[in-house]
């Protein structure tokens, strides 16, 4: 363990001083040895010992940044080292002064913030040339996220996909943009629903992520933290018209970001906390710190940690990792940033601060110095083999919430309009196809509207679809007044010979029959909304199955299921079927399991896996559910008839 205390028999120098403009430390400030006094400071010089060479750390950067809690707990901690005295340069000086006025310093601890003079910081740092623990020039390049995501891809770091929109005059080239209704495409780089918009600036926290209307569409807005919330949900579907954003791919991360804060190559501390984009609600501790969990980071993770430490330069960084299906991208560099509210944190980044500093600037002042080799900690693992047991895994099978009625109708098409459909959305790969996208249903819509114009004008026309029939789908798809994959879908059949042939069991040799598609429209079997509060109370009831979580619906923050998912000591999936009511049924689930906010559209798109879903818990194979569907037409074709039941029956149902 690391000792903050001085040798025996060496005092420890830990002075601060304050540029010009500050108030609250003097002279006399956080670390000075209390036995010296003023008078002490002033002694005849002859009668003082030859001052121990010291080794200046200047501290550069915005009052609120350099007096923050974390930065006065590394300091305190860093003072301790022997020869280093820190000093910070106050905001006044900083702000006011020519960087010739500045204080001298051999180790430069400066960054950017908002309002912070950059280019004056560089200036001085080519005036006096001190030994820099995060690289100035490089923190240009951190306030353009465009600069950051080139950088990481030239460095071999997982990122999610994504393509850049420049409305710039200068470069027309990069200022390519088709929005459709649930996908955009940038400079030919098709980005479909859900995906992510971010401004070009580091500095503009306005970040929207887009939904599909499958999901029930409209964006979540996200944006610096305001009292407890970081976004908001908004039915808008549109992208932004003005200024340049980063579009890409978005990352399904089980509701959880991970902040991973280096210092040095060789150090990742890293924490999760609820995602913003989630419901938008921060969750805080009882003194309003927002609360977050450690996270025990893989080897993986631990290199790319290290890659973005040294392409960026930065000493002290922190990023923003994305887990998803089974890999971690790096999404954001926020480049100088400190862990908050963390005892170790503190400990070990003065520490390797402190020995970087006196590893480059010692032997320049003929000072000895080495950095102690220190044993690790050997971690103790309890097992299971005692009375202490910890549960391991809960599986759930849940049934979807109270629904409308179902409703199908079915009705056999041969217009050539339905073949092109058929054929434009790859039907005759597997002879079946589903069209539940709002584009899609728009087109079934506009082939029924243009057939039922057609029959109006020629009522004895050549279109076989029967009017009553096309009614009926002109009417339930008009429902709403708008379209959602959640509460309507087509599917559509192809019979070579004939829907009819095939039910009857026709012998296609004998008769040649013109093939057709066999049309099933599907509407009602929505969620209710007493079926929302449903599955909402069984996900706060459900909490009370984890050990601990005992209680009115374990209410009370931090037991139980509750916070679990945000640990990473879980593996937390929920899945779903395509349909509308099981997959919202599986979102109010989470919210309530999980303590989320606000719709469940978000919680939908990031929670709840839906796709290659089907046939999970009950196998319906082709095979399977052809023979099925021959069995029941060869039945339907023989109870269906006007005649006695004979031997002749039974020889056909037998066979």
């Amino acid at each position: 363990m690391w000792s903050l205390t001085a040798s025996e028999g060496e005092s420890t120098t830990a002075h601060f001083f304050l540029g010009a403009g500050d108030e609250g430390l003097g002279t006399r400030g956080i670390g000075m040895r209390p036995e010296e006094s003023d008078s002490e400071l002033l002694e005849d010089e002859e009668d003082e010992v030859p001052p121990e060479p010291q080794i200046i750390v200047g501290i550069c950067a915005m009052t609120k940044k350099s007096k923050s809690k974390p930065m006065t707990q590394i300091l305190e901690r860093l003072c301790r080292f022997d020869y280093l005295t820190v000093i910070i340069l106050g905001e006044d000086v900083i702000l006011n002064e020519p960087v010739e006025n500045w204080p001298s310093c051999h180790c430069l601890i400066s960054f950017h913030s908002k309002g912070f003079p950059l280019d004056k910081a560089v200036a001085y740092s080519k005036l006096r040339n001190p030994f820099l623990i995060n690289d100035l020039a490089m923190q240009y390049y951190i306030q353009d996220r465009r600069e950051v995501y080139r950088i990481l891809q030239e460095e071999g770091i997982d990122l999610p996909r994504y393509a850049v929109l420049n409305r710039d005059p200068a470069r027309p080239e990069e200022c390519n943009l088709i929005e459709g209704e649930d996908q955009v495409e940038v400079n030919g780089a098709v980005f479909p629903k859900p995906f992510v918009e971010k401004p070009v600036s580091a500095e503009d926290h306005n970040v929207y992520i887009y939904y599909p209307s499958s999901a029930g569409g409209g964006s979540q807005r996200l944006f610096r933290k305001i009292g407890s919330r970081s976004s908001v949900y908004s039915p808008e579907s549109s992208v932004r018209k003005t200024g340049s954003y980063i579009y890409e791919e978005f990352m399904p991360t089980d509701g959880t970001d991970v902040k991973v804060y280096t210092v040095g190559p060789d150090y990742a501390h890293a924490e999760a906390r609820k995602s913003p984009a989630l419901d938008g609600k921060v969750e805080r501790d009882s003194e309003g710190k927002e609360i977050r969990y450690p996270v025990m980071l893989t080897a993986m993770e631990k290199l790319v940690a290290r890659k973005v430490c040294v392409a960026f330069k930065q000493t002290v960084c922190g990023f923003d990792l994305l887990r998803a299906n089974g890999h971690s991208f790096v999404c954001d560099v926020n480049g100088f940033s400190f862990v908050k509210n963390s005892m170790k944190y503190y400990d070990d980044c003065a520490k390797i601060l402190g020995n970087t500093i006196m590893r480059e600037l010692a032997p320049q002042f003929q000072i000895p110095w080495s950095i102690p080799t220190e044993a690790e900690d050997i971690p103790i693992v309890p097992t299971t083999s005692g009375t202490m047991m910890e549960l391991r895994c809960v599986i759930a099978i849940i049934r979807h919430g109270d629904r409308t009625p179902k409703q199908k109708m079915k009705m056999e098409v041969t217009h050539p309009r339905f073949f092109a459909l058929f054929e434009k959305h790859g039907g005759y790969k597997t002879g079946k196809l589903k069209l539940k996208r709002p584009e899609q249903l728009q087109e079934v819509l506009d082939i029924t509207r243009l057939l039922l114009a057609e029959l109006e004008k020629e009522p004895g026309g050549e279109i076989e679809e029967k009017t009553g029939k096309l009614e009926q789908l002109k009417s339930v798809l008009e429902m709403y007044g708008h379209f959602s994959g959640i509460n309507r879908k087509v599917q559509l059949t192809y019979y070579p010979h004939g829907v009819k042939a095939s039910n009857e069991g026709q012998d296609p040799q004998r008769e040649a029959l013109a093939p057709s598609l066999l049309l099933v429209l599907k509407w009602g079997g929505e969620l209710t909304p007493a079926g929302r509060v449903q599955a909402e109370e069984l996900g706060r009831a459900f909490r009370c199955m984890y050990p601990g979580g005992q209680g009115d619906y374990a209410g009370f923050p931090g037991c139980g299921l509750l916070r679990l998912h945000s640990t990473f000591r879980h593996d937390l999936k929920i899945y779903a079927s395509d349909e509308g009511r099981v997959q919202m049924t599986a979102a109010a689930f989470a919210k309530g399991l999980l303590a989320l906010e606000g719709e469940l559209t978000p919680i939908l798109v990031q929670m709840v896996k839906s796709a290659n879903m089907n046939g999970l818990l009950d196998s319906d194979g082709d095979s399977l559910s052809s023979c099925q569907y021959r069995v029941k037409a060869r039945l339907h074709h023989i109870l269906q008839q006007d005649a006695p039941f004979g031997p002749e029956d039974y020889d056909q149902v037998r066979v």
